[in-house]
C-alpha cells in the first residue's frame, strides 16, 4: 500500500469527488479524517470507510472559520498524533453571472472555495512543520479555473485562484519539505457518485440525462472521469512517488483543456 501509516485530511466528503477521493486514500492504507459542513457527509463517508476495513474520523466543519479549522486539526492531531496528507477538496458549485450575482454569494463561495483552503492549508501546515513531516497538500481546483465560463463568475474566479494559491503555497512550504499541488477534474461521471450514495444508505435518485451527455460528446477521450480517477491522481500526489513533484497542476480531465476549442470530438 502506498500510503500505509499515513494520516490524511480530506475536506468536502460528499459521496462525489471528495467521498471517492477518501476512498481511494483508505484503501491504500491511509487513516482518513473525513470533514465537511453537513455532518451526514462527514460521518457516513468515515463510517462507509470503516465498513471496508479502513481507518477513519468524521468532523464537522467550516472550513471558512478559522476557530473550526484549529478544533478539527487538533482533532485530528489527538486522535491519529498527526497529519501527513491534505485534501483541500470544499468547495460551493453553481454561480450566476457578473451581472447578476449578489454580493452575498459570491462572498460566501469565494470564503468556502479560497479562504477555506487557506485556512486549512495554513493550520495543517503548521502542524507539519511543528511535527517535522514532509507531508503533501492537494488543492482540488477545476477546469473552470482555466477557463472562464458564463454565469460561473464566483466559481470560476476562486477555482483560478486556487491554481496560483497552490504554486505560491508550493514556495512557502517548500524548504520545510512539504509539496503543494493541485489537481484538476472536470465534469464528472454521476454514476459512481450515485452508487456510493446508495452504498452509504441514501435514496438513489434518477441519474438524469441532458447536460452530462453533452459533456461527454465534447471531451476528447469520449467519457468523462469518475472519482475513482481523481482519487488515483491524488494517491500519486500524497505518495513517495511524487516526492519531487511540487507547484504542479495535475490535470485529470480526458483532454478537456487540451482541445482545440472549436474542436467537437464526437459532432
Amino acid at each position: 500500500m502506498k500510503l500505509a501509516g499515513k494520516v490524511a485530511i480530506v475536506t468536502g466528503t460528499s459521496p462525489n469527488i471528495g467521498g471517492g477521493i477518501a476512498q481511494g486514500l483508505a484503501d491504500e492504507g491511509a487513516a482518513v479524517a473525513c470533514v465537511d459542513l453537513a455532518p451526514e457527509n462527514a460521518q457516513q463517508c468515515a463510517d462507509w470507510i470503516k465498513g471496508r476495513g479502513g481507518d477513519a474520523l468524521g468532523i464537522t466543519c467550516d472550513v471558512t472559520d478559522e476557530t473550526q479549522v484549529a478544533a478539527m486539526v487538533a482533532r485530528v492531531r489527538e486522535t491519529y498524533r498527526g497529519v501527513d496528507i491534505l485534501v483541500n477538496n470544499a468547495g460551493i458549485l453553481g454561480g450566476l453571472s457578473v451581472l447578476d450575482m449578489p454580493l452575498e454569494r459570491w462572498t460566501r463561495q469565494i470564503a468556502v472555495n479560497l479562504t477555506g483552503t487557506f485556512l486549512c492549508t495554513k493550520h495543517v501546515g503548521r502542524l507539519m512543520v511543528e511535527q517535522g513531516r514532509r507531508g503533501s497538500i492537494i488543492v482540488i481546483v477545476s477546469t473552470a479555473g482555466h477557463q472562464g465560463q458564463a454565469g460561473n463568475i464566483a466559481y470560476c474566479t476562486s477555482k483560478s485562484g486556487l491554481l496560483n494559491f497552490a504554486r505560491a503555497a508550493a514556495m512557502d512550504l517548500a524548504k520545510h519539505g512539504i509539496r503543494v499541488n493541485s489537481l484538476t477534474p472536470t465534469a464528472t461521471d454521476r454514476e459512481e457518485s450515485l452508487e456510493r450514495a446508495a452504498a452509504w444508505g441514501r435514496p438513489r435518485p434518477d441519474r438524469g440525462s441532458g447536460r452530462m451527455l453533452d459533456f461527454e460528446k465534447m471531451v476528447p477521450a469520449g467519457r468523462l472521469p469518475s472519482p475513482r480517477h481523481y482519487a488515483k491522481a491524488a494517491v500519486f500526489l500524497a505518495s513517495d512517488d511524487a516526492e519531487m513533484i511540487t507547484g504542479f497542476d495535475l490535470r485529470v480531465d480526458g483532454g478537456a483543456i487540451a482541445k482545440y476549442w472549436p474542436w467537437i470530438p464526437n459532432a
